[in-house]
């Protein structure tokens, strides 16, 4: 039988692809599958396709007749080149010895403060007498577990005791909030932004060998300078609005924001809405010990007709915000690899954000100045329309839509006070209890508290009960009492966590009041007539 000259050629194509990765006994079962294959006169043509001799050919045609087993092996046990391991056994030990974290290694090894590459690990393992290449070297790193690794961001510093359960408790509260048709914010400012030509990370498709430039160094334009995004993200409407602001991330500047995302969405959105609930950070512009926070939301709530309910995330985990992972993200997303050149570009790059799950988001520049450094007074404190929940009071507030006083100008004069008769801080409207009932419940209280240890006490044990009920019944803190009460501050926060392990001794709850007694219109005045003296000075937070 003559074979055709093609299919010669197209044999010996392929035997001289194959035969040279093989060893003698596979070379001569390959061949000898092809002569079979090709039927009479298969041994020869084969033969010549692959330049050996037609006995070699037979030889394999026999062993596939034969139905002999695969070898297992071509070499001898023993045979080879002997793994690097295996010549130097301290190579492993010394590997491990720097690769393992620094507070286990020598500290005074030279690679303690170096990246630890694989050719740098090598050059190290070579001066220590282990020759080894950088290949080898992340070879046995895989084999020991290893792996390239990124920084993790998961330690968020101590935990509160309560942190699960605010939580909860916050979760219970949008619940409840959306379910009765409410709106639910969340709230918080993203990282402020160079204006200008400046690196911004991530990349972007553009035509090879052409990157934007930008500038090599990161100092603040003096003409443009930052932008500082305020984001208020919608959580069921999956909406966002950012305020971009030119200025300074003030407490007066979040509030804006929420000002005007609600004349432009919420009022629109929710039409017939009595409350709104803000989930914000425990720290920053927006944090709970911020006086400013509370008083401009205060305004915010008078001006809206609101009951604006603020639940603040337990410190140390700003990171689960929802605006976080709803809406900034995706911002940053958006925008990467591109210079944020001017604020139209950000307003611009912010209100283009959308997802596959119907995010929709709206941006406005804000070029209003926010001055830093207002301060906030007792007396303001005092008289805001503000009550605390019964559950972490300084994490869960609420501000009722009555008239708050405005923030006082640097300068401004003061009022001048009313008459002040000190029987008005046991008024009924103000305790939630009729004197004769506030007489009898210092009397339970009595046997245990009214107790001289050491030096005298600065307010009889009457006054500190009341002043300890007005604490936690209409949200009065330590300062403000002081003054009403003719007493320090110091003093002041002793009284109250005394009386405050009493309560808990006796299983008593102050229940806060539902809303701002009339009253504190008069403590108000009390307060601020009395704000020149010492123990009564502005402080900027509570």
């Amino acid at each position: 039988m003559r074979i055709p000259d093609e299919t010669r050629d197209q044999l010996a194509m392929k035997l001289a692809v194959l035969l040279p990765h093989l060893d003698e006994r596979q070379r001569r079962l390959l061949m000898a599958a092809e002569a079979r294959a090709l039927g009479h006169g298969g041994v020869r043509a084969v033969a010549r396709a692959a330049a050996v001799s037609e006995t070699t050919v037979r030889k394999g045609v026999f062993e596939l007749e034969a139905g002999e087993g695969p070898l297992g092996r071509v070499r001898r046990p023993g045979g080879g080149r002997k793994r690097v391991t295996d010549l130097d056994p301290g190579l492993r030990p010394a590997l491990l010895a720097l690769v393992e974290p620094d507070v286990r290694g020598d500290p005074m090894s030279p690679l303690r403060w170096t990246v630890k590459s694989t050719r740098t690990l090598a050059l190290a393992l070579t001066r220590a007498g282990h020759r080894v290449s950088a290949d080898t070297v992340a070879g046995l790193l895989r084999e020991e577990g290893f792996s390239l690794q990124a920084n993790s961001k998961t330690i968020e510093g101590g935990q509160h005791p309560d942190r699960d359960a605010q939580f909860r408790y916050l979760n219970e509260q949008a619940r409840e909030h959306r379910d009765t048709g409410q709106p639910v914010i969340s709230v918080d400012t993203k990282k402020k932004e160079l204006v200008g030509a400046f690196k911004n990370g991530g990349r972007q498709w553009r035509p090879a060998a052409d990157p934007v430039r930008v500038n090599v160094h990161e100092f603040a334009d003096p003409q443009l300078g930052k932008a500082v995004p305020y984001g208020i993200y919608d959580l069921a409407a999956d909406t966002g609005w950012v305020n971009v602001g030119t200025d300074h991330d003030t407490a007066a500047f979040a509030v804006e924001s929420i000002r005007r995302w609600w004349h432009d969405q919420g009022r629109s959105t929710y039409p017939g809405s009595t409350r709104l609930l803000i989930t914000a950070d425990a720290g920053g512009s927006n944090g709970y010990r911020t006086r400013a926070w509370k008083l401009e939301l205060a305004q915010l709530a008078g001006e809206t007709g609101l009951t604006i309910t603020v639940c603040h995330l337990p410190p140390g985990t700003s990171k689960w915000n929802k605006i976080e992972h709803r809406l900034f993200s995706h911002i940053t997303m958006n925008w990467r690899g591109r210079p944020l050149t001017s604020h139209e570009v950000i307003v611009q790059s912010i209100a283009a954000t959308t997802t596959r799950t119907g995010l929709r988001v709206r941006a406005e520049l804000d070029t209003n100045t926010y001055p830093t450094g207002i301060h906030i007074g007792d007396a303001d404190m005092a008289a805001l329309t503000l009550t605390r929940h019964v559950f972490h009071g300084d994490w869960n507030y609420a501000l009722h839509p009555q008239p708050c006083p405005a923030i006082p100008a640097a300068g401004a004069p003061q009022t001048s006070a009313p008459e002040w008769d000190k029987d008005l801080l046991s008024d009924p409207t103000l305790t939630g209890m009729s004197r004769q009932q506030l007489a009898d419940f210092t009397k339970t209280l009595s046997p245990n508290g009214d107790t001289q240890r050491g030096r005298p006490p600065r307010l009889a044990f009457p006054d500190q009960v009341l002043a300890s009920v007005l604490h936690l019944r209409v949200a009065l803190a330590a300062e403000p009492l002081a003054v009403l009460f003719d007493s320090s501050r110091t003093a002041m926060h002793r009284t109250l966590l005394k009386i405050r392990r009493l309560l808990t001794a006796h299983d008593i709850i102050i229940a806060p009041a539902a809303t701002p007694p009339a009253a504190l219109t008069a403590l108000q005045a009390r307060v601020r007539s009395q704000s020149d003296n010492s123990y009564s000075k502005i402080k900027t937070t509570c």
